[in-house]
């Protein structure tokens, strides 16, 4: 009987290139929020797969990019100090892009790292015909060749498709160390509950702002408490969540025509937040003004970075 195995994987990469689908594929939950706008991720969110003879903490990390505000930085920062204490790294590089500055500076970044075994993973399989997906292979294998990294393997995936998620799994359970499980068995994340509420609430405004004012979002939850007159039987669970912007000028965008944007976001999250917490939930959701807050150390403090 083969020993029981434990320990980290994180994935890392440009914003955006299917580092939270992946590691919700893998989960085969919903454990980090996802969104076509970059810097979606803003904390390290930790999933965790549970095997027969195994138990892989799956650690999704906001992606790497060249910081433009304090915030950039503190998350670039999160990122490096993620990849120093996992037990495998994951680097996720997307089929439908070519390797550009962005990875070449990450790779590069990564070789200066304590050497630990380093994956590649081709994501996004799915967008691109054979013949792209070998071209890009060739450009993943000189990409690490060029930076000094030995690729472990070099794994495409598609975690829309699920493709090779199962193959993906048992390479990186194969690196970890022996030891016993650290989470109870049937724990997919050890992530607060008002912090992956507060997610899903920020998740469902990215969607609807669109492209308006994505990075100046941010979502805290004031209070999370059951109703005291509601029977065992009719639970309801109410949450109190400020959603933040940077400027007066934003706040309008966020509540809509009277209201409706704001209602739109709030139906869509609370839908979500039950799916996760299994009752019903009544969100009550304000919009409030934090001045420039991803620039002053103070707000971004108050809003947990």
């Amino acid at each position: 009987m083969s020993a029981f195995r434990s320990g980290f994987a994180c994935f890392v990469g440009r914003p955006n290139v299917g580092k939270s689908t992946l590691a919700n594929a893998l989960v085969g939950a919903k454990v980090a929020i996802t969104s076509p706008r970059p810097q979606t991720t803003r904390h390290a969110i930790r999933g965790l797969v549970h095997l027969p003879d195994a138990q892989l903490v799956v650690v999704d990390t906001p992606g790497l990019h060249r910081p433009r505000t304090l915030l950039g930085q503190r998350l670039n920062d999160l990122v490096r100090g993620t990849w120093s204490q996992v037990d495998v790294i994951g680097v996720c590089l997307p089929c439908d892009q070519r390797i550009g500055p962005g990875d070449r500076f990450l790779v590069g970044e990564l070789a200066r790292v304590r050497r630990r075994p380093t994956f590649a993973l081709a994501t996004k399989t799915d967008l691109v015909s054979s013949d792209q997906l070998a071209e890009h292979l060739v450009a993943v294998d000189a990409l690490g060749e060029a930076a000094g990294i030995a690729w472990r393997h070099i794994v495409p995936v598609s975690a829309t498709g699920l493709h090779q998620i199962g193959l993906l799994r048992d390479l990186l359970v194969a690196e970890l160390p022996e030891g016993p499980a650290l989470y109870p068995e049937g724990q997919l994340t050890d992530e607060p509950e008002e912090t992956l509420v507060a997610e899903l609430i920020r998740e469902a405004a990215l969607e609807d702002v669109r492209d308006e004012l994505p990075h100046s979002i941010a979502v805290v939850v004031e209070e999370m408490r059951r109703r005291e007159d509601r029977p065992d039987d009719a639970p309801l669970l109410d949450v109190y969540a400020h959603l933040y912007v940077e400027r007066n000028s934003q706040k309008p965008i966020v509540i809509g025509v009277q209201g409706r944007r704001l209602k739109r976001i709030g139906t869509q999250a609370r839908q979500q937040i039950e799916l996760l917490l299994g009752t019903p939930v009544y969100l009550d959701l304000r919009v409030k003004i934090a001045k420039d807050w991803q620039r002053d150390p103070r707000q971004l403090r108050r809003l947990g970075f």
